[in-house]
């Protein structure tokens, strides 16, 4: 191909200061042979890409999923709907959207696969995450133990999947949030595959160690952890940080897998129409 790929990044934090989206960048400028990469301030600018890039990952944020001040949010939803026709309507061409966290559980609610509801308490730290049959041979999961370990932050859950509309759609549930045996709580989806273009997570697979040990290291984040969650659960988060096979592993391997996939059916396609 004679021409760079196009990449999209959409921030979805709303001007707070994260470690996500630095994440990001880190593992998109892998491959910046390959693409032109272009960042969207979403939520600050109104902002968000047209439909000429071939790939695009939107970010976690804060705040309510099922909120957004009628700018921003309908202009991120118009752009999922042209991105999914664009799919539909082009045999050999497709656009590959990756949707984290926040925007995981607005692609969720916007496809209307089950029901976005608040936690009863924030879900915070370094959590197993189980795999279902299909997470087991996706592209993004399979090459991950069962459970991964990846970084957990949010209020809000979906559950209660509409099975009717995931048949509809092709969707399928890639994995669920850890066993809870002592409470009544049904367990949380965690990771979708909307189509086989379109794939997202509840957690966060693009968090690394380094920067999470710095983040969580500093005296204001320690002192704001142990305040809201307890001393043990610190404790427990910063070992899972140190190994090797938590959530280093999850960074190395599902974002990564995600553009690589994408990147192997875009040179595929175009030799098809060469």
């Amino acid at each position: 191909m004679e021409h760079k790929l196009k990449l999209a990044l959409l921030d979805m934090n709303a001007g707070r200061p994260n470690q996500g989206m630095r994440c990001i960048r880190d593992i998109a400028n892998l491959y910046k042979n390959e693409f032109d990469i272009t960042e969207f301030d979403v939520r600050v600018t109104d902002e968000v890409p047209d439909t000429s890039f071939d790939v695009y990952i939107s970010s976690g944020g804060p705040g309510n999923p099922l909120e957004g001040n009628g700018i921003w949010d309908k202009k991120w939803y118009d752009l999922v709907d042209e991105l999914w026709a664009y799919n539909q309507n082009n045999r050999f061409s497709k656009k590959y959207m990756f949707f984290v966290c926040h925007s995981f559980q607005m692609a969720c609610h916007h496809f209307q696969l089950g029901d976005l509801t608040p936690r009863k308490s924030t879900s915070f730290g370094i959590m197993p995450v189980h795999k279902t049959k299909f997470g087991e041979i996706d592209p993004i999961l399979k090459d991950l133990p069962d459970p991964l370990y990846a970084v957990d932050s949010r209020d809000w859950q979906l559950i209660q999947p509409d099975l009717t509309v995931f048949q509809q759609h092709g969707a399928k549930i890639l994995a669920l949030e850890k066993i809870r045996t002592h409470v009544e709580y049904e367990r949380a989806i965690m990771a979708v595959r909307f189509s086989k273009e379109f794939v997202g997570t509840q957690f966060h697979p693009e968090a690394d160690p380094e920067g999470m040990l710095l983040h969580f290291g500093k005296e204001e984040i320690r002192n704001q952890v142990i305040e809201n969650f307890g001393q043990s659960k610190y404790d427990e988060m910063m070992a899972h940080l140190n190994d090797p096979d938590k959530i280093a592993m999850t960074h190395d391997t599902i974002l990564p897998s995600f553009i690589e996939n994408a990147l192997d059916s875009i040179y595929s396609q175009s030799a098809v129409l060469v």
